[in-house]
């Protein structure tokens, strides 16, 4: 009994201070652990996820009365505070990229050759959103998304290629650089899929380590797909919306962004322009560019599961005022993809 109504003190402190009465966040955070299928892993656990929500509500609400580009709301991660946060978007990338490209994808000569407007969403060249889950693996989902548009392009179907065949497999064991659920990088990933000589389909080599936490053993019984090993992979110039646009009209694009930020983690809808630096901690995939209620933008496939964000996508804001040209969340500074 004393336990009980200790941890009933402690949710009442834990709301203290909040814009609503106990009551009123109570009931959403039941309701958000139901959906999201959320469990605490003691007492004292739950006060703090309540703790973190009720602080999030509140920053949602205060945030969407100012009317700007972008929205949040609650999703999966509405439980995390900042510390928590970033712990869990920083095991993505193991150290800051760095530019291995064969060649670099540099600024045309000509920009009205650059079309105003992509998404190869709308033309068959993106697989639908997928969850990385409890793994610090988002290295290996960009380099999938990167490598199934070019795949799609180059031979007229979708398929979806298997990130845990570079979870398991592209390590120093097997001849490449990169750590499984302890991050990676995207041109490593890259390098490894030549020298293996293709990658495993999804279906031949799904996904486990979203709820293993863990890279397991290289499986080599599923079937490589050699028309996927890449020939060489190509760099993006850095610090050039133009060289970014021309090459997503080529088709889509591996790159690294800093989403470490409270408003990316809960980014809901609308063109991201908020606070967002350049400290590269989290693989995603660029697949198109375009404009939306006047807001220049960049359309960007995450790895977090459809109830993150714009249905699992964000918008990311284009233009030179982002980071000194840099890029919002520092997309422009490592960008690549590959050459079937």
């Amino acid at each position: 009994m004393i336990g009980v109504l200790f941890i009933v003190l402690m949710i009442s402190v834990a709301v203290m201070g909040h814009v609503h009465d106990r009551a009123f966040y109570e009931e959403k955070f039941f309701n958000w652990m139901k959906h999201h299928k959320m469990k605490a892993v003691n007492g004292m656990h739950f006060v703090q996820m309540l703790k973190n929500f009720a602080d999030n509500e509140d920053y949602i609400t205060a945030h969407n009365k100012l009317g700007l580009s972008y929205r949040l709301g609650h999703n999966q991660f509405s439980h995390m505070d900042s510390a928590e946060w970033s712990a869990f978007v920083k095991a993505g990338l193991s150290g800051r990229p760095t530019r291995s490209g064969a060649s670099v994808h540099s600024t045309p000569m000509n920009l009205a050759d650059v079309p105003s407007s992509k998404d190869w969403r709308t033309e068959g060249a993106v697989t639908p959103v997928k969850n990385q889950g409890q793994c610090g693996s988002c290295w290996s989902f960009s380099t999938t998304g990167a490598l199934e548009g070019a795949y799609q392009l180059k031979y007229g179907d979708l398929v979806s290629f298997s990130e845990q065949n570079f979870v398991d497999c592209d390590n120093r064991k097997n001849g490449g650089k990169d750590m499984g659920c302890n991050g990676g990088l995207m041109d490593n990933a890259f390098d490894w899929a030549h020298k293996n000589g293709g990658v495993c389909t999804e279906a031949d080599y799904p996904y486990t380590s979203g709820t293993t936490r863990t890279a397991g053993e290289c499986q080599t019984s599923c079937t490589k797909n050699a028309n996927v090993a890449p020939k060489s992979h190509t760099d993006v110039q850095p610090s050039s919306d133009s060289a970014m646009m021309s090459a997503l009209a080529q088709q889509p694009v591996s790159i690294a962004i800093e989403a470490d930020q409270k408003e990316f983690q809960l980014y809901t809808s609308g063109v991201f322009t908020g606070s967002c630096g350049t400290q590269l901690d989290h693989g995603v995939t660029a697949v198109g560019y375009g404009t939306q209620n006047g807001e220049d933008m960049y359309i960007v496939k995450n790895s977090w599961g459809e109830t993150w964000g714009d249905k699992g996508y964000i918008l990311l804001g284009r233009g030179s005022q982002y980071n000194n040209g840099d890029g919002q969340c520092g997309m422009l500074l490592s960008a690549s993809y590959p050459n079937l």
